[in-house]
């Protein structure tokens, strides 16, 4: 899958799980319980365990499965080629880090990197930035989103924090592309219930589609 495509199925399926976990086999668990829902793309985050084991076995497994499997919480260049090496179609990061998007774009791979302010929705954007991660969303707010696309109404936003089943419709509705959520999407993991995973995923992406259709009827 190449970078156009990767783009292409953050924001047509608009959910992306922010996966954390003990061990490498719980990622994977969550991860499982997730596609089954229906989203179809993930973020490993490099706070798991042998994160890079993660990304290799879900990369493997999904290759040939529309699948987008991504690296999250890459602090600079040298974890983004790490994450790369092991079969990361996409970079998530906290902050803007110009190294991490250069060599991001070295390699044709999506970069999102987290923004918290028009200047730098600006900087990244000028490194080449496709969508821009609005981090962290409970601080900023869906306003934020419509501050942005007032003068710049090209920027594709990803709220990350604070996304949950009961705000997921506003954060869209504001003009944003893709979400992220974590806590309250895989929070059951912490007593192995993946069955909870699996539903939530469906009705983050049922709502997700909703709300874009709602949308483009307005």
């Amino acid at each position: 899958m190449n970078k156009d495509q990767v783009i292409k199925l953050i924001c047509d399926n608009g959910v992306v799980p922010i996966i954390r976990a003990n061990n490498e086999d719980q990622a994977i668990r969550i991860s499982e319980a997730c596609l089954e829902g229906g989203i179809q793309s993930l973020e490993i985050t490099f706070t798991v365990p042998k994160a890079h084991k993660v990304l290799e076995r879900l990369a493997d497994r999904y290759i040939n499965e529309g699948i987008a499997i991504g690296a999250g919480t890459v602090m600079d260049s040298e974890t983004a080629r790490i994450a790369i090496l092991s079969g990361a179609s996409f970079v998530v990061s906290p902050y803007l880090n110009d190294n991490t998007v250069r060599l991001c774009n070295r390699y044709r791979i999506a970069c999102l990197p987290g923004v918290m302010s028009i200047n730098e929705v600006v900087q990244a954007m000028e490194l080449g930035v496709d969508i821009l991660k609005l981090f962290p969303g409970e601080v900023q707010g869906t306003n934020m989103i419509k501050a942005i696309k007032g003068p710049i109404p090209q920027a594709k936003i990803m709220p990350t924090g604070g996304v949950s089943l009961e705000n997921v419709a506003d954060w869209i509705s504001a003009g944003a592309v893709a979400v992220g959520t974590g806590g309250s999407l895989i929070a059951s993991a912490k007593t192995e219930d993946y069955k909870t995973i699996t539903e939530l995923s469906r009705q983050f992406v049922n709502k997700v589609k909703e709300a874009k259709k709602e949308l483009n009827q307005l």
